[in-house]
């Protein structure tokens, strides 16, 4: 029979439709980018037995036409895709997931199958609960992606800290992700004006063009895409070897979800966050204005605590994702910057108290850039018309500079000694754990603050995902140049006819015929039949014969 695989996004379903063809499997797609005649054909195929594998939104098959229609054939499974959209307290809630449990109803006899690369330990219950699959077997494997590099960065010079990103990885594929759609325009605009090819995408855009602008970067034309979280699960392109947050994510599952986007091919790739305390204050805002219940308040402040202990840890960072998703890590990954270039601390104490005090005496509704001010005894107006020039906090701190203090202070709120106060518009105000250290009872060791700073840009040949040198570089090149050329023919991306990782395979391998060609992982039959001789020829400049 034919399996059907439930699918969130049309330009997903067709990114894995057109892998599974390049595969020799029978696969298509059922969704709107069809017009009817390309739809009925589809559906020919399906009733005739031809399809191995359907692919639908969870929409489409939730009609009544098309559930009907499937019970009159042989259905070997049903596949939920991304199964997480079922969980209301998730990062990505889709309501028609949770109306998918009407295949247990319709369908007893077929099997079902739910998969999702990112859910903790209350979203696998919900998906279980919610799409009836208490009899299933759970299949739990591991979270780490070793090949990624985390790197989390105070916001600084956010303009010098992107590009030092990107020069990490010269004319590779890159995702940046910001938090608003005007960001998006502007931070895309900056990179053309600096000669790096980049598009946005965010829901504010026409559809039509978000679509455009996202085929254009799997297609290779542009290698920068420049995001709001709408760009989403719809990219399975497996060569980004870059993800950049220039804003704080809403949660450690969704920071993990987006950061997964970079390295599928299993190369090294780098997920880069960068952010600063206002993040934090929009965050919390956002959270206490919103009209949900106080129980969901309370788990989406949870999830930002667990965030930020994330950025702020100086310890091992894949430790603190994992344990995130009820899985440890035995010992420093070695992978991180935290362990790479462990963090220097200071004592901090002091300096806290007088924070501490600066927030108290000023009345709790004043900002960290306002108390900041005070405590450097700034030459201030409005310091002045409040009095606040008159206060024994007054100057204090005059020296400890800026960065420091603006480090001090967004170590504190996610310590949780200092809180945005949501109605006096992000003003800072004491939370009960911050009488310890006020009282001198509780020392702090904090991270100190570094400056952000202009890198020598990478030459093209150092390849941060490719250990390649001298022959085997050049062969690597040959073999892209001729995917690149197969994948325009085609009219596919040039991911689907191979990976990277494959052609890294063959530049160091260099296999002499086909025989040994087929050995190369990522080399299939159909592949091998279909494309051998064309990347034997490019390997040895076209001087090997079958």
């Amino acid at each position: 029979g034919t399996a059907v695989v439930i699918s969130p996004l049309i330009a997903l379903m067709e990114d894995q439709v057109n892998a599974l063809v390049q595969l020799g499997v029978n696969a298509a797609v059922l969704n709107s980018s069809l017009d009817g005649e390309q739809q009925a054909a589809v559906l020919r195929r399906l009733h005739a037995g031809d399809l191995d594998l359907l692919y639908v939104s969870p929409e489409r098959i939730l009609s009544n036409g098309m559930l009907a229609r499937l019970e009159e054939l042989p259905i070997a499974l049903f596949a939920i895709d991304e199964a997480h959209c079922v969980s209301q307290w998730g990062h990505d809630f889709r309501p028609e997931y949770r109306q998918l449990s009407v295949l247990a109803e319709r369908f007893p006899g077929t099997p079902r199958l739910a998969l999702t690369a990112t859910a903790d330990q209350p979203t696998r219950e919900e998906i279980i609960e919610q799409l009836r699959l208490q009899q299933a077997q759970v299949f739990l494997s591991s979270f780490d992606r070793p090949n990624i590099r985390y790197r989390v960065e105070d916001r600084d010079n956010p303009t010098i800290q992107l590009r030092n990103a990107l020069d990490r990885h010269p004319g590779e594929s890159a995702i940046i992700y910001c938090g608003s759609r005007q960001r998006c325009e502007k931070v895309a605009a900056q990179l053309n004006a600096k000669g790096i090819s980049a598009l946005p995408y965010h829901a504010g855009m026409a559809s039509e063009e978000r679509r455009r602008n996202q085929q254009r970067f799997i297609y290779d034309e542009v290698s920068v895409m420049v995001a709001t979280i709408a760009f989403g699960m719809g990219i399975d392109k497996p060569d980004v070897r870059l993800v950049v947050h220039l804003d704080l994510p809403r949660s450690l599952e969704g920071y993990y979800q987006e950061t997964g986007r970079a390295g599928r091919d299993g190369l090294p790739a780098e997920a880069c966050m960068i952010w600063g305390l206002a993040d934090v204050v929009l965050q919390r805002r956002w959270i206490d204005q919103s009209e949900a219940s106080e129980e969901r308040k309370r788990l989406e402040r949870s999830k930002l605590d667990q965030l930020l202990a994330y950025a702020e840890t100086v310890s091992c960072r894949r430790q603190v994702l994992l344990q995130a998703f009820g899985e440890s890590h035995a010992g420093a990954c070695g992978n991180c910057d935290n362990c790479l270039q462990p963090p220097q601390t200071w004592d901090a104490t002091e300096a806290a108290r007088m924070a501490l005090s600066a927030a108290y005496r000023t009345g709790q509704r004043f900002g960290a850039q306002y108390l900041i001010k005070v405590l450097r005894g700034a030459d201030d107006e409005r310091i002045r018309s409040n009095g606040h020039d008159r206060l024994p906090t007054f100057g204090v701190g005059a020296d400890l500079d800026e960065r420091t203090w603006r480090g001090l202070m967004r170590q504190l709120v996610s310590l949780n000694l200092l809180e945005p106060d949501a109605e006096a518009m992000g003003g800072l105000r004491l939370c009960q754990a911050a009488r310890p250290v006020l009282r001198g009872e509780q020392q702090l060791q904090l991270r100190q603050q570094t400056a952000a700073k202009r890198s020598k840009k990478s030459s093209s040949k150092e390849r941060a995902a490719l250990d390649l040198s001298g022959e085997a570089l050049e062969r690597f090149e040959a073999v892209r140049a001729e995917r690149a050329n197969l994948a325009r023919e085609q009219g596919v991306p040039a991911y689907v006819i191979f990976h990277d990782s494959t052609l890294q395979t063959m530049a160091v391998q260099c296999p002499r015929d086909l025989d040994e060609l087929a050995a190369v992982p990522g080399v299939g039959a159909v592949k091998l039949e279909r494309y051998g001789q064309a990347f034997l020829d490019a390997l040895h400049g076209g001087q090997v014969h079958a």
